[in-house]
């Protein structure tokens, strides 16, 4: 076992795979000649952040004719763009059809995908739509002004979109060890050939899989009982099996007491010790508010520095809004985007739109995927709320015995006695998509029983849906019904 490698294996390589595409990349969303404007007197709108929710508030405001002014002090599009969803289903996407993907073309395929993203999210096509961009660190003025540099931005509104950052729990030794995260792991130039991962949320075992299938030995070590501990229980076990079939090596109920780099980098749980070459922190997000001075403008967080914002997204100071990922503990790039455009209307015209009622899945993308919405059966049984349970096996389906996926299944949760869905999980390939209608449904305000009223394609998974609407429709037919019809049979059979 090697020690240590220091910068992450990056530091002494002037030439790694995909290099030409992260110029490119970089060049888009923080040009090396950009010169910030000369601002406006003032602003209908200036938003602090450019990841999700602040580049779609503020290329909304600027399309129906708002000043906008849009604040970044690093890359353009943020997390997700950069360090998050893009380059990490990239990876997982490539390694998932090239069985035999080494690091170098898996890497610059990451690469090349974000770079041709980026035009996107970039300086170029924001200012081209009306937006002022600056590039630099904002602090708050006072409560109508935000500073960039020397520049003072005037705003009749403000909205926050600053995001978060990996939080690096206070396990001894464990920021000595300078250890990857999101924002480093995407950096990295060559394959690791030992890495622990801490943490079996979504990000944890998404890049516990890429790394395993291109060759490195993964620990993956959660202090749950389970993997995807906020999903089912039958989820977390139906993903376990498939991870450790890639072979991970699964430490779950166990916390990581301590790393030490006496000889070489070593995780340690109670008294067992761990060699390992890297090791990739994955325990949660914090919000990038410190530096803002948000006391300047009569802006409260709480505790933890999420900042406090009430049904239509307003902070404590009323011509202050805040979306994304610094005021929500719901996390998800589509979130983002759907309180954002709470934020337009409500920053700019009658503040009558709310983003407490908001429908949000989500989607872990391992091989299976597991995606849900809205509340799981353990969190209703804890709650002593009454519910009833409709349930497929994939393998029940024609497409599924035609292409089958061992464990895969979708299963809706409904009021009891009712229709009214209160929640879904779907494990499987394409969950993620399976789950869209369900979502739709409960946007809606449309019961189960509607789907027995769609046409879906044969054979798909998508049937899913229908069959267990179909089950719900056999429990309407009580034994007065089933009477009832008898006679009506009887009577009509001549």
């Amino acid at each position: 076992m090697s020690g240590h490698m220091s910068g992450h294996m990056s530091g002494h390589m002037s030439d790694y795979p995909g290099k030409s595409f992260d110029l490119a990349w970089r060049e888009a969303l923080a040009p090396s000649a950009w010169r910030n404007p000369v601002p406006k007197d003032k602003y209908h709108l200036v938003v602090v952040g450019a990841g999700p929710a602040g580049l779609i508030a503020a290329m909304g405001a600027a399309g129906l004719g708002a000043r906008v002014a849009l604040v970044e002090r690093h890359l353009m599009g943020g997390d997700c763009l950069n360090v998050g969803c893009v380059p990490s289903k990239a990876l997982l996407e490539f390694t998932r059809h090239h069985p035999k993907a080494d690091f170098a073309s898996a890497f610059a395929w990451m690469r090349e995908v974000r770079a041709g993203i980026a035009p996107h999210d970039s300086v170029e096509r924001y200012s081209a739509a009306g937006v002022d961009v600056f590039l630099g660190e904002a602090t708050f003025e006072d409560g109508r002004t935000v500073r960039v540099g020397e520049t003072l931005l005037h705003a009749r509104r403000i909205a926050i979109c600053t995001g978060a950052s990996p939080a690096i729990p206070p396990i001894p030794g464990l920021r000595e060890a300078q250890p990857l995260t999101n924002e480093s792991i995407f950096d990295l130039q060559m394959l690791p050939p030992t890495l622990a991962i801490l943490g079996a949320g979504a990000i944890g075992c998404e890049m516990a899989q890429v790394f395993a299938r291109l060759g490195s030995r993964v620990h993956l070590f959660e202090m749950a009982p389970r993997v995807l501990p906020l999903e089912s229980e039958r989820a977390s076990a139906t993903l376990a099996g498939a991870m450790t079939g890639l072979g991970i090596e699964l430490h779950v109920g166990a916390a990581v007491s301590k790393v030490s780099q006496e000889s070489g980098l070593v995780i340690h749980v109670g008294d067992q010790p761990f060699a390992v070459d890297e090791v990739l922190v994955a325990l949660g997000r914090r919000p990038n508010t410190t530096g803002l001075a948000l006391d300047r403008a009569a802006v409260r967080a709480d505790p933890q520095g999420f900042i406090q914002v009430d049904k239509r997204l307003r902070t404590s100071n009323k011509r202050i809004y805040a979306a994304g990922d610094c005021s929500s503990r719901v996390q998800f790039t589509h979130h983002a985007d759907a309180q954002a455009r709470v934020l337009i209307q409500n920053a700019l015209f009658a503040p009558t739109a709310r983003g407490d009622r908001l429908i949000v899945p989500h989607c872990t993308y391992t091989q299976p995927e597991v995606a849900s919405v809205g509340l799981t059966a353990e969190v209703m049984l804890a709650n002593g709320q009454a519910f009833d349970t409709y349930s497929i096996s994939f393998d029940e389906l024609d497409r599924g015995r035609a292409e089958p996926f061992p464990g895969g299944y979708a299963e809706v949760f409904t009021t009891k006695g009712s229709d009214h869905i209160l929640g879904a999980s779907i494990v499987g390939p394409d969950a993620g998509e399976q789950i869209a209608t369900v979502v739709m449904l409960m946007s809606q305000g449309r019961g189960l029983s509607a789907a027995d009223r769609t046409i879906f394609a044969y054979p798909t998974r998508s049937e899913y849906l229908k069959r267990l609407a179909g089950a719900y429709g056999r429990t309407r037919l009580t034994p007065r019904v089933a009477d009832i019809m008898r006679r009506w049979f009887r009577y009509t059979g001549g």
